[in-house]
């Protein structure tokens, strides 16, 4: 036996309390179910996948189980979706945060924001009662630009300077 090493029986209480620690903490965030959207397979999601936030506010990144969705707080406060449908020209609310569209449906209590004239588009599943949309639009602004933008929201103040038809 070695000076410095311990019996393997000695170990044995070690290694059992590791292995319990380890598994009390992955058991503490279990992965989140998530349903892909329809084109989460675009390669146009990846760099913006690999570019999200750890943290949005004080909610922590989670894993998901599904490809292009991420989600954050435990239980989760956001979850984002790439490659869902891309809007079209809509009378909803859009802002732009950081050089973001985003278009914004208010449910009770679930909004949702969907990128405007980014493809694919990006979803946003949100409680605004529990998070802010503020600061989760500036915080994705970053990722969500890794999407080229073709398009942009257009308000009554655009419309206002139109040509006149002959």
């Amino acid at each position: 036996m070695l000076p410095f090493s311990r019996p393997v029986s000695a170990r044995l209480p070690l290694l059992a309390a590791a292995a319990a620690a380890g598994l009390a903490l992955t058991s503490c965030s279990p992965v989140v179910d998530v349903t892909p959207a329809k084109d989460a397979a675009n390669a146009a999601c990846a760099p913006m996948m690999l570019a999200l936030p750890d943290s949005i506010g004080d909610a922590k990144l989670r894993k998901t189980n599904a490809q292009a969705t991420a989600a954050w707080g435990d239980p989760s406060l956001l979850i984002l979706r790439c490659g869902v449908n891309v809007p079209g020209p809509t009378t909803d609310r859009c802002v732009s945060v950081n050089g973001v569209d985003w278009v914004i449906k208010e449910g009770n209590p679930v909004w949702t924001l969907t990128t405007y004239g980014r493809e694919p588009a990006t979803e946003i599943l949100m409680d605004p009662n529990k998070i802010s949309s503020a600061t989760v639009l500036a915080d994705l602004a970053a990722a969500a630009q890794k999407v080229k933008a073709t398009r942009n929201c257009v308000g009554l103040a655009d419309a206002q300077n139109l040509p006149t038809s002959k």
